[in-house]
């Protein structure tokens, strides 16, 4: 009888531990502020937002993470993505406390992380933490045209 007891507190463990998983999984959040650098990256920061992707070789979930972080630095003027592989940067992955893949940073334009998502984000999701990290660009820039006579 004691065996049944612990093999259905196991289940109910489990199933417990994979619904919080999966309510987390992809969820974009505010983190601590840490800085990265151009060196750190390897690769230059946005002019208004990086995208960086902590990725390894056998990732599934990487590849759908590629592809629409690909799309949203398309889509939004002055936002670079820049994919890394975690296999090889250990270094970055142990000081930012990586622990899966795909892992996502919003970066500012002086490349402080303002958001973090680990699993595979939704496009909507990206874009509103974009929407909320990069300042809006310059309405002076974008509506200042010359006089026609």
């Amino acid at each position: 009888m004691t065996g049944w007891w612990v093999a259905l507190a196991t289940l109910a463990l489990g199933s417990v531990i994979g619904v919080v998983r999966l309510r987390r999984d992809g969820r974009v959040r505010d983190t601590g502020g840490d800085r990265l650098s151009e060196a750190d990256l390897g690769a230059g920061l946005g002019e208004r937002a990086t995208l960086v992707q902590f990725s390894t070789a056998f990732c599934q979930p990487c590849r759908a993470t590629r592809r629409i972080l690909a799309d949203v630095s398309g889509i939004v003027p002055g936002v670079t993505h820049v994919e890394i592989d975690a296999e090889s940067r250990l270094d970055l992955v142990r000081r930012l406390d990586i622990m899966r893949t795909p892992t996502v940073l919003v970066l500012d334009t002086s490349g402080k992380i303002v958001k973090r998502a680990a699993g595979l984000p939704r496009k909507a999701d990206v874009l509103a933490a974009l929407a909320a990290a990069v300042p809006p660009p310059s309405s002076h820039e974008s509506s200042h045209q010359p006089d026609e006579m």
